[in-house]
């Protein structure tokens, strides 16, 4: 497990120092596309994030290989190098797509040689542990197709995603945590060595999208863009497909007892095939509503619009950081939950805590106004979304100073009195109600005099 944390430590770390370079290199390049219409941010925005990111992969499996333990999976299996080759041409693609905006055929063609890349180098499934079934071995054709597929299916939703700022790195990154900690289980209680690339997968993924976060979170300063999205979608669909059809469910031998007893006992072996989808859940669900709203329309499945999940959040009134937060809530709630099924599937606690905690996502849903209050001693302590009242208070105290000093008798010359209408005091010479330093600071004498004096002129 230190092992495991240091690798993680070592590419969030990475990821996070290399942002900033690569935001000024995206801007010195050109990589800020003009806001389009179905962009939520108001200003242009540099991509290319998913270089950054790309060399924090690197720089977690230089390590890892390093390490005493995890130097084992570089020795007994050859999934980390098919990882790094079909990363680096996805995101070779996802670069050129950032800077030069290429066609959506191309990159899907694209995305299919990267993971037949990965299934030339032995990143494939090769059986399916099926209920009522049992392990079916699959064919060389149909487990690349399969293969294939999956990669496919994961870089289109997690792309699709990535609409808000930290959006689709959170929710990745809570994706991740969930099956790192299904496969370490299947690696550490069952000793089963083919599950530790899955493991190292799934750590160096967290450390990818935490490192890249602290510059994602609106308002955000740097995108992830293509070469980011596509990156980190292809590293969860390689996590997903070892530990799905590289772990022989033979070698856990859980075929003992009676058959109930074996059908609760074999649930860690079917979770592989629902682990994937649970953690792909919304960005999958979003995917298939975008391509069937699309297609019912007449338009291309890959024409962009304003109808993704976290733009209807946004439209029934909830906030930009609200709506991110709750993604990420329905996100841990559907992983974590088939989660802690696959640990203990014969616990109604787990099914009615499940129950409870998605009819608090509903009631959020259902509340897009709601600003909760906070007691007044907490409030020093809180964002000032927090403080409206004592923020209201200040403010109305404050509004008769902040139109400058008025002139409350006649003005030199005999000229007649002046209105009541406020005169506000030129940007150049602040009044006293503005912070001043002392170099330009005026008594309120002095700037009612060079007041008199130009409307004499």
């Amino acid at each position: 497990m230190r092992e495991y944390l240091l690798t993680l430590c070592i590419t969030a770390a990475v990821t996070y120092l290399l942002t900033g370079p690569v935001r000024k290199f995206a801007i010195v390049a050109g990589a800020m596309p003009e806001i389009r219409a179905r962009d939520v941010h108001r200003e242009p925005t540099p991509r290319l994030g998913g270089i950054a990111m790309f060399f924090g992969l690197c720089a977690g499996l230089l390590v890892a290989d390093h390490l005493t333990n995890l130097n084992e999976v570089f020795e007994k299996s050859n999934e980390p190098r098919a990882l790094l080759s079909g990363a680096a041409l996805i995101w070779l693609i996802g670069v050129l797509d950032d800077k030069f905006e290429i066609d959506a055929l191309i990159k899907l063609g694209g995305q299919m040689i990267a993971a037949g890349v990965m299934v030339m180098q032995g990143l494939t499934i090769l059986w399916l542990p099926i209920p009522l079934v049992g392990t079916v071995a699959l064919t060389q054709w149909q487990g690349t197709l399969l293969t294939v597929a999956l990669v496919v299916i994961t870089i289109n939703a997690v792309n699709f995603v990535d609409g808000l700022d930290g959006l689709a790195a959170g929710m990745v990154c809570i994706a991740a945590a969930a099956f790192f900690m299904y496969a370490y289980r299947i690696w550490y209680s069952y000793g089963i060595e083919a599950a530790a690339p899955a493991t190292l997968f799934a750590a160096i993924l967290m450390g990818m999208c935490l490192g890249f976060l602290p510059h994602n979170m609106h308002p955000a300063r740097i995108f992830m863009g293509d070469s980011g999205s596509m990156l980190i979608g292809l590293v969860l669909a390689a996590g997903a497909i070892s530990i799905t059809g590289q772990v022989d469910p033979d070698v856990m031998k859980l075929f003992s007892g009676s058959e109930r007893n074996a059908v609760h006992q074999m649930v860690p072996v079917y979770i592989p095939l629902v682990m994937p989808l649970t953690i792909i859940a919304i960005p999958a669900a979003d995917l298939v509503l975008a391509i069937v709203r699309r297609t019912w329309r007449g338009q291309s499945p890959f024409a962009a619009d304003r109808g993704h999940l976290h733009h209807r959040l946004l439209e029934i009134g909830h906030s930009h950081s609200r709506a991110v937060l709750i993604m990420y809530f329905w996100s841990a709630l559907i992983a974590f939950g088939a989660l802690a099924y696959s640990v203990n599937s014969a616990s109604m606690w787990i099914v009615l805590g499940v129950v409870a905690l998605s009819a608090v996502g509903l009631g959020l849903l259902l509340l897009p106004r709601f600003t909760p209050r906070a007691p007044r001693w907490a409030e020093a302590f809180l964002p000032p979304r927090y403080r409206r009242r004592r923020a209201e208070a200040r403010s109305g105290a404050m509004a008769p100073a902040a139109d400058g000093p008025v002139a409350d008798g006649p003005v030199a010359g005999g000229a007649a009195p002046a209105e009541r209408t406020p005169q506000r005091v030129p940007a150049r010479e602040p009044g006293p109600h503005r912070k001043m330093n002392g170099s330009t600071a005026l008594s309120e004498r002095t700037g009612r005099v060079r007041t008199q004096e130009r409307e004499r002129a």
